[in-house]
C-alpha cells in the first residue's frame, strides 16, 4: 500500500493535535469496523473558524486526514467548512489507498459533528448540516470504481 508524502508527513508530523479548552463545537465519530475514533475540536468566533484540533485513535491516514481537515478548516467561514468534504481531504493529502477512503469520511463526518454541536449550543441551522452519527460504518457506501 502506497501512501503519498503528503500523507506520511501529516502522519509522522501531524498539525493541531490536542484539545481546546473551551471549544465552541466539538464532534466525536467513530467507525465501528476499524476501530478508528475521532474527536474534533472547533474554536468559531463571528463566523469564522478561528482555531481547530484533534485527538484520533487510528491508523496512520486517520490520524494524517484529521490533521489535514484542521488545517483546511481554519480561517473558514461556517458555510465554506461545510464545504470540506472527503474528498477534499484526500486532494489535499495527494490521495488514499482505497482500503484507507473511509478515514476522509471519518475527517468530514467528525468536522460536521463539532459543527452540529455548535449550532445545537448556539440555537441555530447550518444550511446543508445534518444530525452526525456516532459510527460511520453504519451507512458506509460501497466505494467508487475510479
Amino acid at each position: 500500500m502506497q501512501y503519498s508524502e503528503k500523507v506520511m508527513d501529516h502522519f509522522m508530523n501531524p498539525r493541531n493535535v490536542g484539545e481546546i479548552e473551551d471549544a465552541s463545537g466539538v464532534g466525536t465519530v467513530g467507525n465501528a469496523k476499524c476501530g478508528d475514533i475521532m474527536k474534533v475540536y472547533l474554536k468559531i468566533e463571528d463566523n469564522i473558524v478561528k482555531d481547530a484540533k484533534f485527538k484520533t485513535f487510528g491508523c496512520g491516514a486517520a490520524v494524517a486526514t484529521s490533521s489535514m481537515a484542521t488545517e483546511l478548516i481554519k480561517g473558514k467561514t461556517i458555510q465554506e467548512a461545510m464545504e470540506i468534504t472527503n474528498k477534499a481531504v484526500m486532494e489535499a493529502l495527494d490521495g488514499l489507498p482505497p482500503i484507507k477512503v473511509h478515514c476522509s469520511c471519518l475527517a468530514e463526518e467528525a468536522l460536521h459533528a463539532a459543527l452540529w454541536d455548535y449550532a445545537q449550543k448556539n440555537g441555530i441551522v447550518i444550511e446543508g448540516l445534518e444530525e452526525p452519527v456516532n459510527d460511520i460504518s453504519e451507512h458506509e457506501e460501497i466505494p467508487e470504481e475510479e
